[in-house]
């Protein structure tokens, strides 16, 4: 699975399977049933259809590896709420260390890390993970190495834009509240 390129057919830069076989793991093969019959979508589209009904399944996975639990809560002691607190946090320090070796020590990034990484360039994040005075750097160093890492990763462009998409709905929406508010207030 990749983008399309200049030699593919379709528009530059959709969503293209290459090897429709399924990858033995349940959440990754529904994943790709729906990229296969979505073929040839922008891949902001594609998250979008990716992330319904996905947080329950993986928080459920993550419960059944052990690395969170599942809680029961009340809102504001009224409404009923799920929590999945980590059950050990030695996941969160190795990823944590990853992400430091990357960024701070400049050491080659595994897939899995590099995709972590451009995720976070992505919502301009970085810092709020590792705190760049720490470890003598500023923040502009560290989003540097960042962008550095998320250029070469092949979703980064996706991220951003599928991001830079929902920001522009979530802003026209609240731009359409306030007008449709001030356009009420200035009627009665």
């Amino acid at each position: 699975m990749g983008l399309s390129g200049e030699h593919d057919v379709g528009k530059l830069g959709r969503v293209v399977v290459w090897d429709p076989a399924p990858t033995g793991d349940p959440v990754l093969d529904a994943a790709l049933r729906v990229i296969a019959t979505h073929q040839d979508s922008k891949p902001s589209t594609l998250i979008r259809l990716l992330g319904k009904d996905l947080r329950h399944a993986l928080y459920a996975r993550l419960a059944s590896g052990g690395v969170l639990h599942v809680g029961q809560g009340r809102i504001l002691g009224l409404f009923p709420a799920h929590r999945w607190p980590a059950q050990d946090s030695g996941h969160e320090a190795e990823v944590r260390q990853q992400l430091i070796q990357a960024l701070v020590q400049e050491s080659t990034p595994s897939e899995r890390t590099a995709a972590l990484i451009a995720l976070l360039h992505a919502l301009r994040c970085e810092h709020k993970i590792i705190n760049p005075g720490d470890y003598g750097l500023s923040r502009r160093q560290l989003r540097s190495r960042a962008e550095q890492i998320a250029d070469g990763n092949w979703a980064s462009e996706a991220v951003r834009t599928a991001i830079r998409e929902m920001t522009a709905a979530v802003a026209a929406a609240a731009n359409f509240v306030a007008a449709v508010s001030a356009r009420a207030s200035s009627s009665g």
